[in-house]
């Protein structure tokens, strides 16, 4: 018997998806460690377009890696956590495990 997933676990995989299929190539492109919420939500919108998904599951995203320190806001502007920035500049490939792992590492 298949059974939805915890909260816990879709919170993850929203974070996980938003992060590769949506901040990290905006970032690359951008190859800049900010962007805005317009930004954003026009990557959000191609992305949502191409995968066939709703907009709330990238926007609760979003507000997760927000909240577990990937993500800062000040004002009108998003940026990466600081750690991560010696990725974009030799623009690798930065999957979830390996920004979790920079991004908890003190």
């Amino acid at each position: 018997m298949l059974s939805e997933k915890g909260k816990y676990a879709a919170a993850t995989e929203n974070r996980r998806f938003v992060w590769a299929e949506i901040i990290w190539p905006l970032i690359l492109n951008l190859n800049d460690v900010s962007f805005t919420l317009q930004q954003f939500q026009y990557k959000r919108d191609i992305v949502c377009k191409e995968k066939n998904i709703s907009i709330a599951t990238p926007s609760r995203g979003l507000a997760s890696l927000i909240q577990k320190g990937f993500i800062l806001k000040e004002d009108d502007l998003y940026s990466i956590h600081y750690k991560l920035i010696p990725y974009m500049r030799v623009r690798v490939t930065c999957d979830y495990a390996t920004a979790i792992h920079e991004v908890r590492i003190n």
